[in-house]
């Protein structure tokens, strides 16, 4: 069994509070909650999907030596926050509560009967070239505000393996690409009939498949809702409602454009990325996408396991110089960075937003290039190098 990144980190936080864990279907949430369960010594796992176990869950049936309780897919129960809240309350002495979702939980938990202060929320990310190089966590990954600490050494067989895999365990740790496609096509299925249809009622439940179907050709660029409207051939308002149950769901991200006093965004549209950038059919979007799931996990990474301040945004001014991520912490800027397929020669782009943003740390990632140099004040390294350096 391969540790995943989270595991420590949830371990210690259990003996505390309880926790919440979510992320994409398939991504390893149900594995990583059973190896905890098994690491405790004692304890249950019960899953609301069934009905055996929903009764369990209801009449709260827990273990007569206490132990460690996961309840997978609980936010499917309208009551969970407040029951959850007095069953903690009750039992916190004896019992160790992780909670696992496909949704994400930390928009439900809103409300009067809010769990706040007492649990912790990670967010787990399919696997990532740092996680499946095998080196393990340190106390933090990066410091917000420094320089990333770049190994010499990549791994550019690895990029080359999640590139067309994607990072989810099962096909990232597989050779075989019919794994791979019949696991994309069976999940894909599994999303729509079930997380989707759980979630609320949906009653255009086809049009938001076309609406995903959309979804791969427009990564990397701004999103329009105005132009999927037309091409749906519905309102603005169900749109816009369906790409919040997309995101809510993590099968979508949405990276927004950074805005301040030194540059102002003409466009307020986000880009789209897929958690599964394997959907994505041509080589750069989808290496673009693979490179702001990298960053995403990062951000959160710092954000639930170190406590810091770190979101992922895009840059782009009235003129249309554009520059793929930039990454702040406490909403400053850290770094940017600009990804590139072949190319060598550093984006005129990025070193406008360098000297109009004071950025100290900019970097161009490239694909298929070997080069490691500095010109302008930017970074141009290989992408597998500086992806190591990541979460």
């Amino acid at each position: 069994m391969r540790e995943r990144y989270l595991e420590s980190r949830i371990r210690a936080d259990l003996a505390a509070k309880m926790v919440l864990l979510d992320g994409p279907r398939q991504v390893g949430k149900t594995t990583l909650a059973r190896t905890l369960l098994e690491q405790s010594g004692a304890g249950v796992y019960f899953n609301w999907d069934n009905r055996g176990d929903r009764g369990e869950i209801r009449a709260a049936r827990w273990p007569g030596e206490g132990g460690l309780v996961v309840l997978d897919e609980l936010h499917k129960w309208r009551g969970w926050k407040r029951w959850l809240k007095g069953e903690f309350d009750k039992h916190r002495a004896r019992l160790q509560f992780l909670v696992t979702g496909s949704a994400r939980l930390d928009l439900y938990r809103r409300g009067s009967d809010s769990l706040q202060g007492r649990y912790h929320h990670y967010r787990l990310h399919p696997f990532s070239l740092a996680e499946l190089r095998g080196r393990k966590p340190r106390t933090a990954v990066a410091e917000p505000g420094q320089e990333l600490e770049i190994p010499s050494r990549g791994a550019p067989e690895i990029l080359g393996h999640l590139m067309e895999s994607g990072g989810f365990p099962e096909p990232a740790l597989s050779t075989s690409m019919r794994t791979h496609r019949r696991w994309q096509k069976e999940r894909l299925d599994r999303f729509f009939r079930e997380d989707l249809r759980d979630l609320e009622a949906v009653r255009e439940l086809s049009s938001i498949e076309i609406l995903a179907d959309l979804l791969p050709d427009k990564v990397g660029s701004p999103l329009s809702l105005n132009a999927l409207r037309e091409d749906l051939e519905v309102s603005h308002r169900a749109v816009s409602h369906w790409m919040n149950v997309l995101e809510r769901l993590y099968h979508v991200v949405r990276v927004r454009p950074w805005s301040s006093p030194r540059v102002r965004s003409l466009r307020k549209m986000p880009k789209a990325y897929l958690w599964d950038w394997s959907l994505v059919p041509e080589r750069g979007p989808r290496f673009e996408n693979l490179v702001a799931l990298h960053l995403l996990k990062l951000c959160h990474f710092l954000e639930d396991a170190e406590g810091h301040s770190a979101e992922l945004w895009y840059l782009r001014d009235r003129t249309g110089r554009e520059v793929d991520f930039l990454v702040t912490a406490s909403r400053r800027p850290w770094f940017a960075v600009e990804a590139k397929v072949k190319e060598t020669h550093i984006d005129p782009a990025l070193v406008y937003f360098r000297e109009r943003l004071g950025l100290r740390l900019c970097y161009q990632v490239v694909l298929e290039g070997r080069r490691d140099f500095l010109q302008d004040g930017v970074r141009c390294l290989p992408a597998d190098r500086f992806l190591a350096a990541l979460a």
